[in-house]
């Protein structure tokens, strides 16, 4: 599977932005897929995770209650609606996808900037 995130942009504290993660190949309602994230200097971070089929999602402390993956099989395509930003939000975010139902995701697509000003 190939992976391309997009809608990556500046926003203010407070504010939102939804990303999307298109996906090429087959099979894709197969794969369980994740958010991650890295801030300059910092190491990738897990964000969001949701399983292949849909039904069930999980997320890092950090963002719970502000952030929501969902996916939709028949599109090829995930999402992160991201709610209530906050500066330290500021990273590069990938998308990422394996067909394990648990460990480490085996493919990635390319970041997406998001900046959170205060």
């Amino acid at each position: 599977v190939q992976l391309q995130a997009s809608g990556g942009g500046s926003v203010q504290a407070g504010g939102s932005l939804r990303l999307s993660c298109a996906a090429s190949g087959r099979a894709f309602s197969r794969y369980r897929m994740g958010w991650f994230r890295q801030s300059p200097g910092k190491e990738r971070e897990f964000v969001a995770g949701i399983t292949s089929s849909g039904d069930s999602t999980y997320y890092a402390d950090s963002v719970k209650g502000r952030f929501t993956i969902s996916r939709e099989n028949a599109n090829k395509a995930l999402y992160l609606q991201m709610n209530s930003l906050k500066p330290e939000d500021t990273a590069v975010y990938y998308c990422a996808a394996s067909l394990h139902v648990a460990g480490a995701y085996d493919y990635w697509g390319q970041g997406t900037l998001v900046t959170v000003s205060s």
